[in-house]
């Protein structure tokens, strides 16, 4: 399969920055992945996610070596609104993409402005609004929701674009845990039921071990852990990538430090709990 998202040989330096902030990046992110990106402030993540975007090197300048290659094409040569049908951005605070009256008027916003007709437009209205659950928030203004809504008003602006890629930078940490929670139950359900390739930046992983497919650990502009989130929350040094590694995990790998065989990793509580149950009867 053709990678919807690639990285070859890929370097770039803001032009105020005497060193690279991306360093020799080759990465390849097929469609439908479901993608966590971690690591530590300054570390690369949001120039990663803009090089994909197109706001680098359309907007910010900087010296750009290499290619990234989106749906096929290569983002240098695209403008930004031709990649923003093709990629959506959800920012950490909603409120920097909500500003229109009233909910429906801010979902259509984005199709009003490229001249999509108004059959067409309300059709793909309708599907955001029933896909998020919020045709009850249709006529509510803004100011009348909550933190966990109007993130999903702005998933829904950018889904009626019809978008292959969503990414979402650190789309959690305005919520409660257990709005945090539904929310990211949400975007695997988006990512299951349409198969749309989703990229979340996010601190808080315990939110993460059931919905990412893949763990990507970025550490000084290089991708240092690449692979299955299975796996690579085992690795025992994450911590000095500035990731917080679940208890759960934790108290696992303190188990098999001190010389306890575990069969496997669990990622939740109840699993974990069955699995230790099972490694006790058989011992006795």
């Amino acid at each position: 399969m053709t990678p919807l998202i690639k990285f070859i040989d890929f370097n770039f330096s803001y032009l105020d920055s005497p060193t690279p902030i991306l360093k020799n990046i080759n990465l390849e992110i097929k469609e439908g992945e479901f993608v966590l990106l971690v690591g530590p402030s300054g570390c690369g993540k949001s120039t990663l996610l803009r090089c994909i975007n197109g706001l680098i090197p359309h907007l910010y300048s900087g010296v750009y070596k290499g290619k990234v290659i989106v749906d096929g094409e290569q983002v240098s040569e695209k403008n930004i609104s031709t990649l923003a049908t093709k990629v959506g951005f959800v920012f950490q605070n909603p409120e920097n993409q909500i500003f229109m009256f009233t909910v429906e008027k801010d979902i259509v916003f984005g199709l009003e402005n490229i001249g999509v007709d108004k059959e067409e437009i309300g059709r793909r209205l309708e599907w955001a609004l029933k896909i998020l659950n919020i045709e009850h928030l249709r006529y509510r203004a803004p100011y009348e929701l909550s933190d966990g809504q109007k993130q999903r008003v702005a998933i829904a602006g950018t889904l009626v674009m019809h978008p292959k890629i969503l990414i979402l930078d650190e789309p959690t940490s305005l919520l409660d845990p257990k709005t945090a929670y539904e929310f990211i139950s949400t975007l695997k359900e988006l990512n299951r039921s349409i198969g749309i390739t989703i990229i979340v930046v996010e601190h808080r992983i315990d939110l993460l071990p059931k919905v990412a497919d893949r763990m990507i650990v970025m550490d000084g502009g290089q991708i240092v852990f690449d692979g299955p989130f299975k796996d690579i929350i085992k690795e025992k040094n994450l911590h000095l990538y500035g990731v917080t590694v679940p208890p759960i995990i934790s108290l696992q790998n303190t188990l098999s430090e001190s010389g306890v065989n575990l069969p496997g990793y669990s990622l939740d509580v109840r699993s974990f709990s069955e699995m230790i149950k099972k490694e006790v009867f058989r011992n006795d």
